[in-house]
This record gives structure tokens, C-alpha cells and sequence, in this order.
């Protein structure tokens, strides 16, 4: 356990939306924030528009692996956020929960890729400014 704030993504395959928002938070926030990611059904593979619309930005996603979510990433994360995983996360009492309405990116081509990639930005932004001190 480190003394620093932690953020956990999670999506169903761990391929698309949270693997662009852990790039995102490690672009941005750097090593003041331990950046998690899982999924409820991991894929085989991140999603290769993502890693595409990520690198467009400067940011290379393409050496991520999709991992399963555990009761223990949860519980060691300070803030969680889901993005459509329904109900299979795991609930600790004290640990702040949010859940992030953002479209699929799985099967859409990079022009519907990009906005969802900046509306993660969008929100990472915000989400740093409440998660770290100022």
C-alpha cells in the first residue's frame, strides 16, 4: 500500500474505455496517482483503434495487457470507476465509487474513437483535480 491516491478502471474487457482513461491518468497525473485497470471479462487484447486514437494523442497503450478484476484491486484502490460493467464490481464501504455513461469503443471504426478518447481526457482532467491535493 503506498501513501499516494489510487484510481481503478473498470469495463467489461478491459480493452477500450479503461485502458484509454489509465493512459490518460498516467499521462497526466504521472506518479502521483497509482493507476489501476481490470475488466469482469477480460479480452485477449487491447482494442486496436484505441491504442490508435491514444497514440494519435502522444500516448502508447499498445504494450497493455486486459486483466481481470479482483476483490483485492478494488479494495487497494481508492477510487473506482466503472464504465458499463453493471453490477459484477465488488462494493467496499469507504472507497468512492463512480460510474462513467461513455460509448464502446469495441467494432467502431477511429472517427467514433476519438470523441469517447476526448471525453475520457475531460473527465481524467477533472478527476485529478479532485483526487490530488492542490
Amino acid at each position: 500500500m503506498t501513501d499516494k491516491p489510487s484510481v481503478l478502471f473498470v469495463c467489461v474487457h478491459n480493452a477500450g474505455r479503461s485502458q484509454m482513461a489509465a493512459g490518460w491518468l498516467s499521462h497526466l497525473a504521472g506518479d502521483r496517482i497509482e493507476v489501476r485497470s481490470a475488466g469482469s471479462a477480460p479480452a485477449e487484447g487491447v482494442n486496436p483503434v484505441a491504442v490508435e486514437a491514444m497514440r494519435e494523442v502522444g500516448i502508447d497503450i499498445a504494450d497493455q495487457k486486459p486483466k481481470i478484476l479482483t476483490p483485492e484491486s478494488v479494495q487497494a484502490s481508492d477510487v473506482v470507476i466503472t464504465m458499463g460493467c453493471g453490477d459484477v464490481c465488488p462494493i467496499f464501504p469507504g472507497k468512492r465509487y463512480e460510474d462513467w455513461k461513455l460509448d464502446d469503443p469495441a467494432g467502431q471504426g477511429i472517427e467514433a474513437v476519438r470523441p469517447i478518447r476526448d471525453e475520457i481526457r475531460t473527465r481524467i482532467e477533472k478527476l485529478v483535480g479532485e483526487v490530488l491535493p492542490a
